[in-house]
């Protein structure tokens, strides 16, 4: 599986607040580097992190992911998407490749 997910902190963390930047990156770095040390393939752009693996392993790591950002407010928003197919695997990179052959090859 192929999963997508967005996290980020709102409201004040439980410790008190924290400065008026609203910048969420220390709260994106704490998931980041949880998906990072997990093993599993990955990879962060400007809006999203993809992790590829089995369901169960999958979402572990956005529980602790999500975990990690709840302690930089009182609240925290996650959006997912998730290709699932079974059988598959290498496909966070062999996906993007495909398009790029066919887009290479004027198709």
């Amino acid at each position: 599986m192929l999963l997508a997910f967005s996290v980020a902190p709102s409201g004040t963390p439980a410790g008190g607040s924290r400065p008026t930047d609203a910048s969420v990156h220390d709260a994106v770095a704490a998931a980041v580097r949880i998906v990072r040390e997990s093993g599993l393939p990955n990879r962060t752009d400007s809006m999203f992190t993809t992790i590829e693996g089995e369901w169960d392993e999958v979402f572990d790591v956005v529980k602790r992911a999500t975990e990690a950002v709840g302690e930089f407010g009182s609240r925290v928003s996650l959006v997912i998407k998730a290709d699932i197919r079974p059988g598959y695997k290498g496909e966070l990179s062999a996906k993007v490749d495909r398009l790029e052959e066919d887009l290479a090859d004027g198709s």
